[in-house]
């Protein structure tokens, strides 16, 4: 599989090239264009239980789409639904990411659903991650450009909204970014709390900010 993100960062696209027979798991209405002899194959990916849960709880779609490509070479492109960077990720292990940003990726990645635990209960981007394991190529899309934090032995503060994916090696707590005046007018609120030795990918931009600035100046129905 050959691949090169394109039109970085801002409204980013990644234009993959398969061989014959390869193939390519994409987030459902992600494919912008596609070779004449790709082949789609629409699946609930890890059987109905599988499919409801990283559609339930990690806000992916239900259905996974499997690009193939039949009689020779094949290129697609595929993009996220909002404007934003892709990152890709050449995994032998396992790749945390949260909700929502998942693309795409080869066939053979395994995505599964894992609970965050009590301490993301107020983390207002959910109580689940996305869980990539196996080995190939992982595609994750942002909000905003992507930066690269490596921590060795570290401790690292992020807002939760910016959080895209970490590598195995780190973990994380949710608490409050100050005392409680501050986490109710600081417009801070929870921060998330990294920690361990490994690789954390944050976006720039947060959807969550975005949303807060954008609907107050929406018309009203009235």
């Amino acid at each position: 599989m050959k691949y090169e993100i394109k039109h970085r960062p801002s409204f980013s696209l990644v234009e993959v090239e398969l061989e014959k027979g390869e193939a390519l798991q994409a987030e459902s209405g992600a494919m912008v264009f596609m070779s004449p002899n790709i082949k789609i194959e629409t699946k609930a990916k890890g059987g109905i239980f599988g499919a409801l849960k990283r559609s339930l709880l990690a806000g992916e779609s239900f259905f996974i789409n499997i690009f193939r490509a039949e009689g020779g070479t094949g290129k697609i492109g595929l993009a996220p639904p909002y404007p934003g960077d892709i990152e890709a990720f050449e995994i032998d292990g396992t790749l945390y990411a949260q909700s929502g940003a998942f693309l795409a990726s080869s066939a053979e990645i395994n995505i599964d659903t894992k609970w965050g635990g009590a301490k993301t209960f107020f983390a207002r981007e959910g109580l689940f991650l996305l869980k990539m394991s196996g080995r190939g190529v992982v595609f994750l899309s942002s909000y905003g450009a992507i930066q690269k934090v490596e921590l060795k032995d570290e401790h690292f503060i992020l807002d939760t909204g910016h959080l895209v994916a970490f590598s195995e090696g780190l973990d994380f707590k949710v608490r409050r970014v100050g005392g409680l005046k501050s986490t109710l007018l600081s417009g801070e609120g929870l921060v998330a709390e990294f920690y361990g030795t490994g690789t954390l990918y944050i976006q720039t931009r947060s959807l969550d900010s975005f949303l807060s600035w954008i609907i107050p100046h929406l018309p009203s129905k009235d």
